[in-house]
């Protein structure tokens, strides 16, 4: 009863007209994002951080949830018209919605991925309603060896598992530690890797380090991918609305894809590849039409968008109650917050209950709004996708640059900005990931701080980590998520292997 109470508060302060306001700006702004190829919510967000210095906390974190959420109904527009997912996890989305669109059955094929993605949402954000206070309870159990070990877990579940290369990925996590340890030790006051340079003393702002990666690099790998060619438009032709039949095939694979897609974007080794992957797969093996996966199947598109946005909501439940972002997003989120000295974790609920209420309120409230402006408005959005991008890309750079400098009024921030953006760009072209930088960056510092308390606490006896049951079961699932996938990987390859020798 108490998170009815709770959320009734949420209600009252998430429907005053400002925060109404900076809710629409958010999925407007976000859905725009998601449409426009290649543009997504960590670039959007990591490109608004320097407003978190003027905006209130909750309208802060209100816009950036609302960019994130539009940005997931926004992404599939483009994966549908363009056959260019914006994401990762709207990869599995075009691979049946643009079959659709080629079809003539762009607008079934859109509709169903909004419905889905509304559908979704809600009962996601339903899940983190009921769902926080429980694992809040259970966190509120943790010592400084459980805390360590749970960052630990989310190392390598963000870096190994849910990368395709171990090996970059984990060379990516390093190279956020190692940021993370540039400035004064708090502990003994030594400089750390700061190479004579007196600005670094305070240590590398988050905010140059996300806006370097996402924004900067990321329109440079997007300016030179433009000039290698343009993505042609399906149009949209025929009705917008969905066939009596399309309902009837949709409406379980939005209840499947939501029932995949949040338990596993709520752990922290979640994320939305794996449920929309998962649904893809459960959809074309309880389909009465088989056949027509390949060739624009329509659950194809219901299933995997569900999971999609269910998982989208489920990040927000370890970021909330654990401090530990499982996405580039969350970590950008995570590092918002953190400029308001808001540190999420179990006692985020006992400090600042009210913003996360109110967050928690508009997020239902988001979910309606996007709706509203996804289906009435899809020919708007997909002008949207006609803006020049050379303005879109010198737009973006512009803004970056203004919104650092603004921050700091530090020349050198600038030059830092701009040599991130050069290894951003690295980076992307030789497919080493971004978010585990980030969430190195961010939790590194803490995790640090909590093995040192831990050291403290136990006299520098490292079995502590042994001696204590939950703390050891977390550093067993760590390594169990650094050995196995690549195993299983084997056994499926050779499995294959087999049968295709067995078939010849």
């Amino acid at each position: 009863m108490d998170a009815f109470a709770d959320l009734a508060n949420g209600f009252a302060q998430a429907l005053t007209p400002i925060t109404l306001l900076w809710c629409m700006v958010g999925v407007t702004l976000g859905t725009a994002v998601g449409v426009l190829p290649g543009l997504g919510p960590a670039l959007t967000i990591a490109l608004l951080l320097p407003i978190t210095f003027k905006v209130e906390a909750a309208n802060a974190l209100i816009l950036f949830a609302g960019i994130y959420f539009g940005a997931m109904f926004g992404g599939s527009t483009t994966s549908i018209l363009i056959n260019t997912p914006g994401e990762s996890a709207t990869i599995v989305t075009a691979l049946e919605g643009h079959k659709m669109a080629r079809r003539g059955r762009g607008g079934p094929a859109l509709a169903t991925a909004a419905i889905g993605s509304f559908v979704a949402g809600t009962f996601g954000v339903l899940g983190i309603t009921f769902l926080a206070p429980v694992i809040v309870d259970f966190a509120l159990k943790f010592g400084p060896p459980e805390y360590f070990a749970l960052m630990v877990v989310a190392f390598v579940a963000v870096s190994a598992v849910l990368g395709d290369s171990r090996v970059r990925g984990l060379t990516s996590l390093f190279l956020g530690l190692l940021f993370g340890l540039v400035g004064i030790d708090l502990q003994t006051g030594q400089a750390r890797f700061t190479f004579g340079q007196p600005e670094l003393l305070d240590g590398i702002d988050v905010i140059v380090i996300t806006v370097g990666l996402f924004a900067v690099g990321e329109t440079f790998y997007l300016a030179g991918r433009h000039w290698m060619g343009r993505d042609e438009i399906v149009p949209v032709a025929g009705s917008l609305w969905m066939s009596k039949e399309d309902w009837s095939r949709s409406w379980k694979g939005w209840i499947r894809g939501t029932l995949i897609g949040f338990p596993i974007g709520a752990m922290p080794a979640g994320g939305a590849e794996v449920p929309t992957l998962l649904s893809y797969y459960m959809e074309r093996r309880l389909s009465k039409k088989p056949e027509e996966f390949g060739h624009g199947a329509i659950e194809g598109v219901a299933g995997p968008e569900a999971a999609n946005n269910a998982a989208a909501a489920g990040v927000l439940v370890p970021m909330l109650t654990l401090g530990l972002p499982t996405s580039a997003t969350a970590a950008i989120m995570l590092s918002a917050l953190q400029s308001y000295n808001i540190n999420p974790g179990p006692m985020l609920l006992k400090t600042h209950g009210d913003l996360v209420w109110t967050l928690i309120a508009s997020l239902y409230v988001a979910n309606v709004m996007l709706l509203v402006l996804n289906l009435p408005l899809i020919g708007l959005w997909v002008k949207v996708l006609k803006v020049p991008k050379p303005y879109l890309f010198a737009g973006i750079l512009v803004f970056a640059m203004v919104g650092t400098y603004g921050v700091s009024r530090s020349v050198f921030d600038l030059g830092l900005l701009l040599g991130v953006g050069v290894l951003g760009l690295l980076m992307r072209l030789y497919d080493f990931p971004t978010a585990p930088v980030i969430i190195g960056l961010i939790l590194g510092p803490l995790a640090e701080q909590e093995f040192r308390r831990a050291m403290i606490t136990s006299q520098g006896d490292l079995t502590v980590f042994a001696t204590r049951p939950l703390a050891a079961g977390l550093l067993v699932a760590a390594l169990l998520l650094l050995v196995l996938p690549p195993l299983i990987r084997r056994w499926f390859t050779s499995r294959r292997t087999g049968e295709a020798a067995l078939e010849g």
